[in-house]
């Protein structure tokens, strides 16, 4: 399955998805996801992901395995994307703006692009660069979810997306 999580980066902390009921859960563990459980949308998405950062809640549920978290937890897909672009936003930029690049590439390989959809993978977050980058102070969460809108509106790329 190759999903993309539409919201999973936060700068001061990076949740851990896991899976609630038959939805994903995008969000992690945490004190945000306990009081947002059940309900679904992009604005309590944001709003529980910001909780399990803001507050520092979500390391200690992991480090106590309280809270919804497991100490054993493992960093799959959606959080190595998420990672990645966190620690990578500068270059990604460059790399989108001009259609390929080491970085751009890496990330495609993250999120389990397929080498005959790469090409178009990189032509559309060129095209869309002004989309995805919105601003010169976005986030990499904000990008995340810009380019899953991008990924999402084109044919051959919305399997790569986080629908």
């Amino acid at each position: 399955m190759k999903k993309f999580i539409l919201t999973t980066a936060m700068l001061t902390a990076l949740p851990v998805a896991t899976a609630i009921a038959a939805a994903p859960n995008n969000v992690g563990c945490g004190l945000g996801s306990m009081i947002f459980e059940g309900q679904s949308g992009i604005v309590p998405q944001i709003l529980a992901v910001t909780t399990n950062g803001t507050f520092g809640n979500q390391t200690f549920g992991i480090t106590s395995g309280t809270l919804g978290c497991a100490k054993n937890g493992v960093v799959s897909v959606p959080e190595k994307v998420a990672l990645f672009a966190d620690e990578n936003l500068d270059k990604l930029a460059h790399n989108m703006a001009v259609g390929g690049g080491e970085t751009l590439s890496a990330l495609a390989t993250l999120m389990e692009v397929e080498a005959q959809d790469k090409p178009a993978f990189f032509n559309a977050v060129k095209t869309h660069f002004a989309q995805i980058f919105s601003n010169e102070n976005v986030t990499s969460t904000e990008v995340l979810v810009s380019m899953n809108d991008v990924l999402s509106a084109d044919p051959l790329l919305k399997r790569y997306s986080y629908s």
